[in-house]
């Protein structure tokens, strides 16, 4: 066993866990965060995505212990975060939803691509959720989601930390 030391969804963790320990196992096993889905545990398919120090990576095979001091964020952690509720509204707009298995991953990775996008360019949307499977929606509605996102953050010259203009707090 092997004391981590982390930040989760804006919390400080320390917790005991096995080395070989994978984030997504660490996440709904030893702190019950559901959210975080396995798929294919092969970080093929996307489910697992969380930010970790902001930056997508798929949990599933990302080791527990080399996030030592970092800063991860679930589907649980974008509770407060304006852009993913603009994003979940989009989804629910553009029917972008299905079952739901890959909506945690594909949140995180969207609100990635809506962070560094002015412009709703649907072949780099597209390029950049190839590797998020969905094998219900068809990804017609998720890129139009994304796209509607990044078109409603440009002209309010939103902030790269998460700021949708004035009224953020309105999904």
């Amino acid at each position: 066993m092997t004391r981590l030391s982390l930040t989760v969804n804006g919390e400080a963790v320390s917790v005991d866990t096995e080395p070989r320990v994978s984030l997504a196992d660490f996440l709904r096993d030893r702190l019950a965060l559901k959210g975080t889905h396995l798929g294919c545990e092969h970080g093929a398919c996307g489910a697992c995505t969380v930010l970790l120090d902001g930056v997508p990576v798929r949990s599933c095979i990302t080791l527990a212990a080399s996030c030592e001091g970092a800063a991860v964020t679930t589907v649980e952690g974008f509770e407060d975060d304006a852009v993913v509720a603009r994003l979940r509204a989009a989804f629910t707009e553009e029917h972008a939803l299905q079952c739901g298995y890959c909506t945690p991953g594909m949140l995180a990775t969207a609100r990635d691509i809506v962070m560094r996008h002015t412009t709703p360019d649907i072949a780099a949307i597209r390029h950049e959720l190839a590797g998020c499977i969905c094998r219900c929606t068809g990804y017609r509605g998720i890129v139009r989601a994304v796209a509607r996102v990044i078109a409603e953050r440009a002209p309010v010259g939103a902030a790269p930390d998460g700021d949708c203009g004035p009224d953020a707090e309105s999904p």
